[in-house]
């Protein structure tokens, strides 16, 4: 009886005021949270989401050094190679045109590594920068909960870490036979893969749909 009087009384409160959990599915009413704190799930512990103070600002500022670094980490040499005396320096872009100049299956795969490592990162940083920016200035905020919605749909499209991964690989690989040397673009490449994290942790969902919904201001900025 009682939980079928909690049921009733949560399908008597409107939406934006119950939230579920991702891992139980257990609905419930959406706590009331300070600046710093973060709910979690009553049943299994998963944490529901946290509110971060400034989200907007600090996520901007994110977003901007990842902008800032996205040429240099794509354009700049990753390494340097020498074999017999002779050197070649590769960078994001010029694997990408290596792959694809090899022809057949490789021009695939090219296509793949472009969108994974260059095309999609970038999208996804504009959208983002473009949504924080409709918040900030209070503009467009309805074309900003599209984009929002787009970029979540291509969260998992974005795959650095796992072109890092290849580039290690290749680099141990390639001591034996070759002497290859670290370029500056390697280390623009890991630093924004390090703030892309940094942004995800800090640009709280749920604080970002409640002002672009034009709700209560929930997110400092």
């Amino acid at each position: 009886m009682t939980d079928a009087a909690g049921s009733n009384q949560l399908a008597d409160l409107p939406l934006e005021q119950l939230v579920g959990c991702h891992e139980c599915d257990l609905l419930m009413r959406k706590p009331e949270l300070a600046m710093g704190e973060r709910a979690s799930c009553p049943r299994c512990g998963y944490e529901l989401f946290r509110h971060n103070n400034q989200v907007v600002k600090r996520s901007l500022a994110l977003v901007v050094a990842a902008l800032l670094l996205y040429v240099p980490a794509c354009f700049f040499p990753i390494m340097q190679i020498n074999v017999l005396g002779q050197s070649s320096l590769d960078t994001v872009w010029s694997g990408v045109l290596s792959l694809y100049e090899a022809g057949g299956v490789l021009q695939t795969i090219a296509v793949v590594v472009f969108l994974s490592s260059m095309v999609i990162p970038l999208f996804k940083l504009l959208i983002q920068f473009l949504v924080l920016l409709s918040i900030r200035l209070d503009i467009g905020r309805s074309y900003g909960l599209y984009l929002y919605r787009i970029y979540h749909h291509m969260r998992e499209w974005g795959m650095l870490e796992v072109y890092l991964m290849g580039i290690l690989v290749s680099m141990v690989k390639l001591i034996d036979i070759a002497k290859p040397s670290l370029g500056v673009g390697l280390f623009c490449f890991v630093a924004l893969l390090l703030v892309q994290v940094w942004l995800e942790v800090t640009m709280e969902p749920h604080q970002i749909w409640e002002e672009l919904a034009g709700g209560d201001a929930h997110a400092n900025h």
